[in-house]
């Protein structure tokens, strides 16, 4: 019994490792795919990272930073700062919050970055996403002191004053060439996809198992036979 639900198990990690795969698939296909006009209503599970085009313009003095790390230009060491999120009023009237990008620790100032700010009216491209929960090592966040520590979107966008806020950010893409800060496109489509090395696990556990039985069954059959009594 034991061996066949560990078998089980490892056929099953087999299934789920194709499922991911055709997913990470979809999602890769759906981020490169050219920008189409935001959908009317929110599904994460259709619209998690469509690539999406808005035009507006930015509520620079409205905007949030998120603690976070992003890849430096040293392989293996990551840049401490924040992820710019700012409110981007729509040109139908509605509002959206979009990460610009990331700033190293020392432009946290909007003062020291002034020539990175869009002002007027603009076009953005990115990558739709929805809220980022909170867990457990996660520190809660403290609107008051405008300290955040994960992409908190109703959140954000009540402390901001726009309750009515799409319930989805825009990950803005890269600029082209661009030398200023924040710099977008720092979002990696990049989902874990481990299935294969828990199905070598519970596979190894089960030949591990019908090793011990076949010794076991093995020395019970070449024992010698007890004595008989006199």
């Amino acid at each position: 019994m034991a061996l066949a639900i560990l078998l089980g198990l490892g056929v099953w990690q087999l299934e789920r490792k194709g499922e991911k795969e055709a997913l990470i698939a979809r999602i890769v296909s759906r981020s490169q795919a050219e920008p189409v006009p935001p959908p009317a209503d929110w599904n994460p599970a259709r619209d998690e990272f469509e690539h999406v085009r808005v035009g507006g313009r930015f509520l620079n003095d409205r905007e949030t930073l998120v603690h976070g790390l992003a890849a430096g230009e040293t392989p293996g060491r990551a840049l401490q700062g924040y992820y710019v999120i700012t409110p981007f009023r729509r040109d139908d009237g509605s509002m959206v919050l979009v990460n610009r990008g990331f700033v190293p620790t020392e432009l946290k100032n909007q003062a020291d970055r002034r020539d990175g700010l869009v002002e007027g009216d603009t076009t953005i491209v990115g990558l739709m996403r929805g809220s980022e929960p909170r867990t457990m090592f996660v520190p809660a966040p403290d609107p008051v002191r405008n300290e955040w520590f994960n992409r908190d979107v109703p959140g954000i966008a009540a402390a901001r004053g726009f309750p009515e806020a799409a319930p989805y950010l825009i990950e803005a893409d890269a600029v082209p060439g661009s030398r200023t800060w924040p710099r977008g496109g720092q979002l990696r489509v990049d989902l874990p996809n481990n299935h294969l090395q828990y199905a070598f696990t519970w596979f190894g556990i089960a030949a591990c198992l019908l090793g011990v039985f076949s010794v076991f069954a093995w020395k019970r059959l070449h024992e010698p036979d007890a004595p008989s009594g006199a």
